[in-house]
């Protein structure tokens, strides 16, 4: 079954990259772009060789356009998801789905309803550091999770190669935590594996834009484990880095070599014995097909992407919890917010 898409957008610094996904996909079809600056929208579809179609309600109501990708300022997500949905258009998104519980819900009922496939790109969740970690947590190397600490950063505002939309507050509902941050805070929810309690931020504007440009986030739990989110754009060679502490051992990546690494004071099986004594690397699983990849094969397949859409749900709980705990200074419980 070959897919039809339309892009909506290239707002996004990862437009080009889903476009080339859906290029390289052999039953991918790119129809149609739409832009909320027809200019880039025109220059787009001109590289693409693709009509460049002016209203979008024009775009969602051609019959030969199957789904969507959804690359738009994400003050826009709710707005032109729900649209998408009550055309009968499939959506794969980047993320956040919304950078408000309310706005995913309205989001969420339409997909719902119109009985659509819904992916959003968390693509972290698909790399193999990510399932290897997944797999020998599922055998207790380490005991009670203590505390998760995951770090992403990178020097796009002093270095300036980050485009300057992406400091504009209303377009990007954010700074470095909303965009860069998504994807520690996902991990750091996925490795604690159990239910956030409150979410305690604080952000840096270290270049005076007028988002933040350093963030970080704590995140609570009943149990009293821990998880820290960090993100910047403010930080030159920063390595991605995944800590896991637990009441008898540690799992550590990229500090700051792409390597797993574990010392536990327990024999885990499969593991060396070493691990003991000393550090052992352990290895590391190959990359899970993409978002991208898994939203085509769920349109052909008819399945649902569950786990793939309640990360995000809860990504986007977190983070709107993160950014009002940073505007008024206290720990805010997932509970405030507003469903």
């Amino acid at each position: 079954m070959s897919v039809r898409v339309g892009i909506i957008s290239y707002w996004h610094v990862h437009a080009w990259d889903y476009t080339k996904q859906a290029q390289s996909h052999p039953d991918v079809e790119i129809a149609a772009v739409w832009d909320e600056l027809p200019e880039r929208g025109q220059e787009a579809a001109g590289r693409l060789g693709v009509p460049f179609i002016a209203s979008l309600d024009e775009l969602l109501g051609r019959e030969d356009i199957d789904g969507v990708v959804v690359v738009t300022p994400t003050n826009r997500h709710r707005e032109v998801m729900v649209a998408a949905a009550k055309a009968g258009k499939h959506i794969f998104t980047e993320k956040v789905i919304a950078a408000t519980t309310k706005e995913l819900n309205e989001i969420l009922r339409e997909v719902e309803n119109q009985k659509i496939k819904f992916t959003v790109s968390l693509p972290r969740l698909n790399d193999g550091y990510t399932l290897a970690i997944q797999d020998i947590l599922s055998r207790n190397p380490i005991g009670q999770i203590t505390y998760v600490r995951v770090r992403l950063s990178h020097n796009g505002a002093t270095a300036g190669w980050l485009p300057e939309h992406f400091y504009n507050l209303e377009q990007a509902q954010g700074g470095a935590l909303i965009d860069l941050g998504c994807h520690p805070m996902y991990l750091t929810n996925l490795f604690l594996g159990q239910p956030i309690t409150g979410v305690s931020a604080n952000f840096g504007y270290v270049t005076g834009k007028d988002v933040e440009d350093n963030a970080v986030a704590t995140l609570y739990t009943a149990s009293g484990a821990i998880g820290v989110v960090e993100a910047g754009f403010v930080n030159n060679h920063s390595p991605f880095t995944i800590e896991i502490h637990g009441t008898e051992g540690t799992l550590l990546y990229g500090t700051p070599e792409p390597k797993l690494l574990l010392r536990t004071s327990r024999e885990v099986e499969g593991v060396d014995p070493k691990a003991k004594e000393s550090w052992v690397e352990l290895p590391l699983k190959p990359n899970r097909e993409s978002a991208f990849d898994q939203w085509v094969a769920h349109i052909q397949k008819d399945t649902a992407a569950s786990e793939n859409i309640a990360a995000a749900v809860q990504l986007t709980s977190l983070m709107e919890a993160a950014n009002l705990s940073a505007a008024e200074k206290r720990i805010v419980t997932l509970e405030e917010l507003e469903g």
